[in-house]
């Protein structure tokens, strides 16, 4: 288990809402305990050495990994409702969610005089998530749709590789600027991620991966929540949904539909009774739009 007890959740801290509405990240200290994060590591590096190809995401400079981790290895199964991290992206969205994404990524270290293809000037790698909702609604419109919830399996050092943020960047209609000659926007920074901790920020955060040069591979696991009718991008895993041991937030997140017990057609939004009942239990302050 990602922490000591299953049912640790507590309400929010309200300083960590306002500086996530502020700078469109925030850092939760301590959302695992270490020895699951050994576990979750290992985990990893055993999927990252087969050769299983469904779901596996390679893409420039070396990067590998796996879409929809968590219907692949139960160690991951945790961190769907992580109660460290679940109560900050409810107050932060609704209850309506879902899980869209569970990504591990490998980023390798950089040898000496290595040869980069992203991260260099003409390809900086600065980007916002979900690109396509961007450019159809258009960037001045684009709403707070998404939180990823990052945790990194790794050292977590400034030299590792870690997600660097533009802070205050979600509230930007155009895009970051980057310096001639450079790769990363004069206000650009490294979070203070510590082993444990998990970094959430929103789909219009501007962001981009570090440069690892620590000498060892840099693994990362992205939790990506949204609302519940947006289309997910992990593949559809419906044999998660027939685990007897998930608890019904664990469905709701998994992507359980709007149903009644005997299969038939619930009303719209019944899917999204469990996670509100849940925070209705957690808190008496209703949950942000």
């Amino acid at each position: 288990m990602p922490l000591n007890e299953r049912d640790a959740a507590s309400a929010p801290d309200p300083n960590m809402l306002a500086a996530f509405d502020r700078d469109g990240y925030v850092i939760l200290r301590d959302a695992l305990i270490p020895s699951w994060r050994e576990m979750a590591a290992d985990a990893a590096r055993r999927l990252l050495e087969s050769g299983r190809t469904a779901g596996r995401d390679r893409s420039a400079d070396g990067k590998d990994g796996f879409r929809g981790i968590v219907a692949m290895n139960d160690t991951f199964l945790p961190l769907v409702a992580n109660p460290r991290v679940l109560p900050t992206v409810v107050a932060l969205l609704s209850p309506d969610l879902r899980l869209m994404s569970s990504n591990l990524i490998h980023l390798p270290s950089i040898p000496t005089g290595g040869t980069r293809t992203i991260r260099v000037p003409f390809r900086h790698g600065w980007h916002r998530d979900m690109s396509a909702a961007t450019r159809d609604l258009g960037p001045d419109r684009i709403p707070r749709l998404a939180i990823k919830a990052a945790y990194f399996l790794t050292d977590s050092a400034a030299d590792a590789g870690i997600t660097m943020i533009v802070p205050g960047s979600h509230t930007r209609t155009g895009p970051v600027t980057v310096p001639d000659g450079a790769i990363d926007p004069l206000d650009a920074i490294t979070p203070d991620v510590g082993p444990c901790d998990a970094m959430l920020f929103e789909n219009r955060t501007w962001h981009a991966g570090g440069l690892n040069t620590s000498g060892h591979p840099r693994l990362a696991i992205m939790m990506q929540y949204g609302y519940r009718w947006l289309a997910p991008v992990d593949d559809p895993a419906p044999e998660l949904l027939r685990r007897d041991e998930l608890t019904d937030v664990e469905r709701q997140l998994l992507g359980a539909p709007d149903r009644n017990p005997d299969g038939s057609v619930a009303h719209e939004g019944a899917g999204a009774e469990p996670l509100g009942e849940w925070w209705q239990r957690l808190t008496p302050d209703p949950a942000r739009p």
